[in-house]
């Protein structure tokens, strides 16, 4: 991750000590800035996870859970 370093110089920060300590520095509007984008960011990797999930057949037991909870009369439609 690199971030734009005092006097304009981009700065590599490779520990997350030092980019919990850039994210401190941010002014209020940077910090709006950087949640609406770690929002999309990390939105963008559970997507990604879920869909190598289902690929991989791993979420497969959750469709066998409802089902067998719709065919013992677990479920009502709303």
């Amino acid at each position: 991750m690199a971030a734009l370093a005092a006097g304009g110089i981009l700065a590599s920060m490779s520990t997350v000590e030092e980019i919990e300590a850039a994210i401190r520095q941010l002014s209020p509007d940077e910090m709006a800035t950087f949640r609406a984008w770690y929002a999309e960011f990390d939105a963008a990797a559970w997507e990604r996870q879920i869909a190598e999930d289902e690929a991989a057949g791993r979420l497969d037991w959750l469709i066998h859970e409802a089902l067998d909870d719709l065919d013992a009369g677990r479920c009502t439609d709303r």
